[in-house]
């Protein structure tokens, strides 16, 4: 019953149009009056503590960054670099397209951003050499989903403060698996684009390879201080946030000379707007974290999923399953909030690892990104490039069932995870 308590009243809200965190509050207010025990203090109590995290910090900076990053000429200079190395081979663009999503993965950590500013940037490019462009679209929607699985990761800071798991040990352990979502495109865009009748850039010389590369520097050591200063414990992952929007700030302003005072505004506004969004979802979803937890719902759950217990393989299908159907319908903070607090008890209970677990749900949510109707990729990717919506989807599908196939191998072959990650971290 308490179950369907939770889902009537989270479902319920969300079809009468609240906003999700909305949903959550009144979820959460459900559970309380279905188990007799309601008291706005605690429930007040709960808010402001969802949202009382230190490591929570690092969301506001590093969606900072990623703004940063974008009007100082960071970005800008990594698409350079690429198309300087790989723009003059066959699709050659579409190349580009994941090496500059690879590299800027690895400084925001946020989809949204990095989707955006490639799409701004070689959508018109390609459309001008002649691609196809909503399969042009599509791949570019698929390398942006590659931010929350690379470190820095917005994802891997909200699940880690949410399941308890060191948000450091799930950076390190995101680097292989964000690495082989980036050859996945890589492969399925030679499959489908090799016979594309495009113009070819010219390639570049060394010597512009080199002025390209020196020109750049600056924005690629970015992601080299992040990871090796969490590695050294030089700092942690919210200090590191701080430390690239710094960064960011000071090569936009005083070595690429690019970022004005003017655009600062604009700059803080994005990044307050975006992290308050986040910051409420976290805290409204804390509250449900609790009652949930009071309610004993993982253990419902954990009935339903009783014979899949001593099976690990077959177990992580089945919550990778529900997350692929979830993710067809919230977006990815959501998911992540409203799935971690019922999944983590049952990952636990069947011996998981909560690293290599976390890992996959952040991979899954990231595809959920691209899943319709809600894809928040596809929709930014449609309103930069003013492409329809059915275009994209259909030019994203190779690259979707790409990336569901490496979820697939991950889940057969979960050392491919486990083993880099624990390398990474030392143990």
């Amino acid at each position: 019953m308490t179950v369907l308590v939770f889902l009537g009243s989270l479902l319920g809200a969300m079809g009468l149009g609240m906003p999700i965190a909305t949903a959550l509050l009144a979820c959460g207010v459900a559970l309380m009056i279905q188990l007799d025990s309601f008291d706005p203090q605690i429930l007040a109590q709960n808010l402001v503590a969802g949202a009382d995290s230190f490591p929570l910090m690092a969301v506001p900076f590093f969606m900072l960054a990623g703004e940063l990053m974008n009007a100082g000429g960071l970005s800008r200079r990594i698409i350079a670099l690429a198309v300087a190395l790989v723009g003059h081979v066959r699709g050659g663009l579409g190349y580009v397209a994941v090496l500059a999503a690879l590299v800027m993965a690895s400084i925001s950590g946020s989809a949204v951003a990095d989707t955006a500013a490639l799409a701004a940037i070689l959508l018109p490019m390609m459309r001008q050499a002649g691609y196809n462009m909503p399969r042009a679209a599509g791949l570019i929607s698929a390398g942006g989903i590659i931010a929350p699985v690379i470190p820095p990761s917005i994802g891997f800071v909200v699940f880690g403060v949410a399941a308890g798991v060191s948000i450091t040990r799930l950076f390190l352990a995101g680097i292989v698996p964000g690495i082989l979502m980036g050859l996945a495109l890589v492969i399925t865009w030679w499959i489908v684009a090799r016979d594309e009748p495009v113009a070819r850039a010219k390639r570049a010389s060394l010597r512009e390879i080199a002025r390209a590369g020196i020109d750049g520097i600056w924005a690629l050591a970015l992601p080299g201080l992040i990871i090796g200063g969490m590695k050294a414990g030089v700092f942690t992952p919210t200090e590191a946030a701080v430390v690239a929007a710094v960064y960011a700030a000071f090569v936009g302003a005083f070595v690429y000379r690019e970022f004005k005072l003017e655009h600062l505004r604009p700059a803080l506004l994005n990044a307050i707007k975006t992290s308050a969004a986040v910051m409420f979802l976290v805290a409204a979803a804390m509250v449900s974290a609790w009652l949930i937890t009071i309610a004993d719902i993982p253990a419902q759950v954990a009935d339903l999923l009783g014979p899949l217990l001593d099976n690990k393989t077959l177990l992580m299908f089945a919550m990778m399953a529900l997350v692929v159907v979830v993710g067809t319908a919230l977006d990815f903070i959501p998911t992540v909030l409203i799935l971690t607090p019922v999944l983590m008890p049952i990952v636990k209970q069947a011996g998981i690892d909560p690293v290599y677990f976390g890992v996959m749900f952040i991979i899954n949510n990231a595809i959920g990104l691209l899943t319709p109707p809600v894809g928040t990729v596809l929709n930014v990717v449609c309103a930069v490039g003013r492409i329809p919506m059915d275009k994209v989807i259909r030019g994203v599908m190779p690259f979707l069932i790409a990336q569901i196939g490496l979820l697939l191998l991950l889940i057969l072959v979960p050392e491919i995870v486990t083993v880099p990650a624990r390398w990474l971290s030392g143990r």
